[in-house]
């Protein structure tokens, strides 16, 4: 079963706001072994909806689209979706049931929110638990069209809950299987490398995806059948004997969810030190629910003032080695340690760039100390030009350089 994903929204075009959705529901509908033959951006014109839906449906059995479905003017997909269909819309009294449900904790009803009571005459209306722009799903023989809401919250709780659920009651599908590993201490194309040959004998239907972050990689062995878990198990087996101790998870979780799980499990308290990632380590950190348990804090210390005066790095090796160096990091993991009250720290001091850097010290330097109670260490890694990526690669490797000290 072949499909097509619509995203609908001027703002998208524009680039006010980036597509996310298409992105996720392409990874949910493959997960559930359905193959997304095209992803399509247009905007607000109801011509090109319908010129849009007419050219995919020549191609593809099912259409999700998102976006268009809101309270107001710019907002015609429901509307359109009416004239392609050859329907008008009428009021639902299921609807504004829901939609009262849904906003009764956080405002009343007002005209422009109450019209979203409106529907297609000859589609099947799917309430939407967590918005006020119900889904319409549309039948044109064996033909189907869903109209989901923008807001990726609301789409993805109803593409996992109502769509690929009744998709997969119409349309037989064989779902992958699928297995990832989170690994570390390579670069994409070094890893390929030494997976050269346990990839050239993959069997048949395998197949092996590099997902790359800075200084960390995903791998995604995947086989559609759940009939094959078995070969795939055996595959796995095989990757985890050729990488080791590389591998820092056998589940898709993120870095810092690791470091918090291993915190907690030796009862560790965590503080964080940050000059050239202004904070985005603790950003990490606490994007994990529960962190307080383990997170006591950080220090921005972004100039050599805060440095000084709160982490107690001394002047007098700022002056000498200058505030990128090891002798200055692994004050500030002291200082922190120190001030917090942690257990272990993450210090940070680098160039971010664009500009700043020097012969001995170009953009992308950055020293990263690490300290779990009185053991401390600090090394010296070169990123590359870019701020951006410098600064979230700074932040990985510094929660990686922290988590193999806990394992060591």
């Amino acid at each position: 079963m072949k499909t097509a994903i619509i995203t609908i929204g001027d703002e998208i075009l524009i680039g006010q706001i980036v597509d996310t959705n298409s992105a996720w529901m392409s990874k949910k509908l493959t997960e559930a072994g359905y193959e997304v033959e095209e992803k399509i951006s247009i905007g607000d014109n109801a011509q090109q909806i319908k010129d849009t839906i007419k050219d995919a449906f020549e191609r593809v059995d099912v259409i999700l689209t998102t976006g268009g479905i809101g309270p107001t003017k710019d907002d015609i997909t429901k509307k359109t979706l009416c004239e392609y269909f050859g329907t008008e819309l009428v009021f639902d009294e299921s609807v504004l049931a829901n939609i009262n449900h849904v906003i009764s904790n956080f405002t009343t009803l007002n005209p422009l929110t109450r019209d979203q009571a409106y529907v297609p005459k000859d589609c099947t209306v799917i309430q939407n638990k967590v918005g006020t722009a119900p889904i319409t799903w549309f039948e044109k023989g064996e033909k189907v069209l869903v109209s989901m809401p923008g807001v990726p919250y609301e789409m993805k709780y109803n593409m996992e809950n109502e769509i690929i659920p009744r998709l997969q009651t119409k349309y037989n599908a064989e779902a992958y299987v699928s297995q990832v590993l989170l690994v570390g201490g390579y670069t994409e194309s070094n890893l390929a490398i030494h997976l050269t040959d346990f990839e050239n004998n993959l069997p048949e239907g395998f197949g092996l995806a590099y997902l790359p972050s800075p200084r960390l990689m995903k791998l995604r062995l995947f086989v559609k059948g759940e009939q094959r878990t078995r070969e795939l198990e055996n595959e796995v087996l095989k990757l985890k004997t050729l990488l080791g101790d590389a591998i820092l998870a056998e589940k898709d979780i993120p870095l810092e969810k690791i470091l918090g799980e291993r915190l907690s499990e030796k009862n560790l308290t965590l503080g964080t030190a940050e000059s050239c990632t202004g904070g985005y380590i603790a950003h990490l950190i606490t994007t994990i629910p529960g962190s307080s348990t383990y997170f006591k804090g950080s220090i921005v210390s972004y100039s050599n003032e805060i440095k000084c005066n709160v982490l107690n790095v001394s002047e007098s090796n700022l002056i000498e080695y200058g505030a990128v160096s090891e002798s200055v990091v692994l004050e500030m993991a002291k200082g922190a340690q120190k001030t917090l009250n942690v257990d272990c720290v993450i210090a940070v001091s680098g160039i971010a760039g664009p500009d700043g850097g020097s012969d001995d010290k170009p953009v992308g330097t950055v020293w990263i100390a690490t300290a779990i109670k009185d053991k401390i260490e600090a090394k010296r890694y070169q990123f590359g030009k870019y701020r951006e990526a410098n600064i979230i690669g700074a932040s990985n490797t510094g929660l990686l350089q922290l988590l193999r000290m806990i394992k060591d």
